[in-house]
């Protein structure tokens, strides 16, 4: 009783957890932003739900198949010639089946003694006929009296057994369809999980490079910065993505070195993959944090073109992948000993998002997370996001976004990016 009361609680949790949370979810959708993380469940919830109904269902397929053995065990008990209920029955049927013989031949009695009377030729016979008819009549009611009552004490042991089975059928029906309605509990929670997992566009979420130049001169370093703007009505988890490549094969790689500060220390990226790093934890709408970069160019380097890519991929309590709009710089490296004069900033331009690499696991990077900025009246204003300029501070546009496949081929030269890894090389 305990197990079915068990399975019947995990069973009704399951079918309504997912429900109310993707009610919830529906009207965190129509609902202005003041009100959406008051009414929206969080992936955890989200994930618990999940994880609950799957338990669920593994639950009542387990309770399922434990009350099919019972069943098939009582059956199979009952069946024995051994078991009580049954030996009643097989001795019911012992007395009822010897009743009917007796009133069968009680009954032949009773027609022998009427022919005897008819043929009595006179007084004395048919006297002597009668009197042993009467007793053949007292006979036959005393043998239809027992056959009766025989058959009744058949008919209750059969019974009594009948009911042992329908009563070990009624336990099982009892968990029977406990896997079905909880595997559709199973699939609403999942399906509502799955919904979550799928990425979010938010346009306020911006990462853009400060004080890159469009020209470097082969044999020098340049200093910039990249800057991480939370412009969203969201509380995020950033993890800044950048990526450095020359218009050249992957041999030629060598004569660029990018490294990044994480306060205290230079880590070097490695030029043939994308990287999330400088993670910015809890980020308030409004906040912004900036991070160090240099490059090199060795001197050896062949004139040609360079990009560099930048956008925040972050997670939030309600969604494991949010997306900020992702930004390429264009540069041009001059031979070494050029001299280029003033030499103005690259400029920011869009990336498709079939172009843009598959977002790697949410998460912290090597080295230490930035600090970010809460945006208050003393902070620096946070311009808009249009045309690469940082996130206007409370803006929110989201919607949902699949996962981007495949590889992107963003450089002339063909060099392909697949990967995103976190951190780099330290150096002191």
């Amino acid at each position: 009783m305990n197990l079915r009361r068990t399975l019947a609680t995990a069973v009704a949790a399951a079918v309504t957890a997912p429900a109310v949370l993707l009610s919830a979810g529906s009207a965190w959708a129509d609902a202005k932003p003041p009100a959406q993380t008051q009414q929206k469940p969080t992936y955890a919830e989200l994930q618990k739900a999940a994880d609950d109904a799957d338990q669920a269902y593994k639950d009542a397929v387990a309770a399922k198949k434990a009350a099919r053995e019972k069943l098939d065990a009582a059956f199979a008990a009952l069946d024995q010639d051994s078991h009580p209920l049954k030996a009643a029955c097989l001795a019911a049927d012992k007395v009822a089946k010897a009743a009917a013989a007796d009133k069968t031949t009680a009954d032949k009695t009773v027609t022998d003694a009427k022919a005897k009377l008819e043929a009595a030729k006179d007084e004395a016979e048919k006297a002597t006929a009668r009197k042993a008819l009467e007793a053949a009549e007292a006979e036959a009611k005393k043998a239809t009296d027992a056959k009766t009552a025989a058959d009744t004490k058949r008919e209750t042991a059969w019974g009594a057994w009948n009911d042992a089975r329908i009563a070990a059928t009624r336990e099982y029906s009892k968990v029977q369809d406990a896997p079905a309605t909880a595997l559709k509990a199973k699939e609403t929670a999942d399906k509502a999980l799955a919904t979550a997992k799928e990425c979010v566009r938010v346009s306020g979420l911006t990462v853009l490079a400060n004080g890159l130049p469009s020209k470097v001169v082969a044999g020098t370093t340049v200093d910039f910065a990249f800057t991480v703007a939370n412009g969203t009505d969201r509380t995020l988890n950033v993890d800044p993505l950048v990526l450095f490549r020359l218009d050249a094969k992957n041999q030629d790689q060598h004569f660029m070195k990018v490294q990044w500060s994480d306060g205290s220390n230079w880590k070097e990226l490695d030029l043939e993959n994308s990287y999330h790093i400088a993670s910015a934890k809890d980020m308030k709408p409004g906040a912004r944090t900036d991070v160090k970069m240099r490059m090199t160019i060795a001197a050896g380097a062949p004139a040609d073109k360079a990009m560099a890519l930048f956008a925040g991929d972050a997670s939030d309590q309600y969604n494991p992948c949010v997306l900020g709009p992702m930004k390429r710089y264009d540069l041009q490296v001059l031979p070494a000993g050029s001299k280029p004069g003033k030499v103005d900033e690259a400029k920011p331009g869009k990336v498709d998002d079939k172009d843009r690499p598959k977002p790697g696991p949410q998460g912290g990077t090597s080295g230490k997370p930035a600090p970010a900025t809460t945006g208050d009246a003393s902070a620096k204003p946070v311009p808009t996001a249009a045309d690469g300029d940082l996130a206007k501070t409370g803006s929110s546009s989201a919607m949902p976004l699949a996962l981007a496949g495949g590889a992107a081929v963003l450089l002339g030269a063909g060099a392909v990016f697949v990967v995103r890894r976190r951190g780099g090389k330290g150096t002191n």
